[in-house]
């Protein structure tokens, strides 16, 4: 996202952000609390989890190279009633909350790429409410593997069953069964939480419409 920025805007903005390591399972927001800083990940993902009120964890979105942590910010906002935490460790670029909104109240591209960045993340979580009550659990699994895949932009990463049942708002034991299933097909590689996308054109055409749906609209609004 800090790429697509005109390179004015980010030579000004990219000295105010500091590169920093996201461990796994690390919390960067907590829900209802002051929104501080802002994380443009480059190889980390974070995962926007809603706690219900058995105590069961449900993510609601997962933020990755793509986008920016914090966004409610950039909307005139100051909490989120969710809890971040990072699912996929790597670096991320943080910037406090008050230089954002000094550099939207300059009036230059950050304003349009944040809302475009909200409308395309709207289109994501409407598109996956749909998905989750339509599609089989193997069809979302491999929806979520290539989104990731994308987000971490390697072939090789950390996502334990825990944090795929919460992706999938599923059972482990149903998440097993279908990693399981893509695993045969010979499209990833599964061994003690860790994944390898062996096969990325067969885990496409494993995967529901709804991943394709959302890729365009992310490469439409964000290029």
């Amino acid at each position: 996202m800090l790429a697509a920025l005109p390179r004015p805007e980010r030579d000004r903005l990219l000295p105010s952000t500091d590169l920093v390591e996201l461990a796994a399972g690390q919390a960067l927001q907590e829900p209802a609390e002051p929104i501080e800083w802002l994380y443009f990940p480059l190889t980390a993902v974070v995962s926007m989890l809603s706690q219900l009120t058995h105590g069961h964890l449900i993510e609601v979105y997962t933020v990755g190279c793509e986008g920016v942590l914090g966004l409610p910010v950039a909307l005139g906002g100051e909490t989120t009633p969710f809890r971040a935490t990072v699912e996929v460790r790597g670096t991320a670029r943080r910037v406090a909350a008050r230089v954002v909104r000094e550099e939207i109240a300059r009036g230059g591209a950050l304003k349009g790429l944040l809302d475009r960045y909200a409308q395309a993340l709207l289109t994501q979580t409407a598109q996956w409410a749909a998905c989750n009550r339509l599609h089989p659990i193997d069809q979302r699994c491999a929806r979520w593997l290539l989104l990731t895949h994308d987000q971490v932009q390697a072939d090789q990463f950390s996502l334990t069953q825990q944090v795929l049942a919460q992706k999938l708002g599923a059972r482990r034991q149903s998440v097993t069964a279908a990693a399981g299933m893509l695993q045969q097909a010979g499209l990833i590689r599964y061994s003690r939480g860790r994944i390898t996308v062996r096969d990325r054109v067969g885990l496409e055409a494993a995967s529901c419409e709804c991943y394709g749906v959302v890729r365009r609209e992310y490469d439409r609004l964000l290029g």
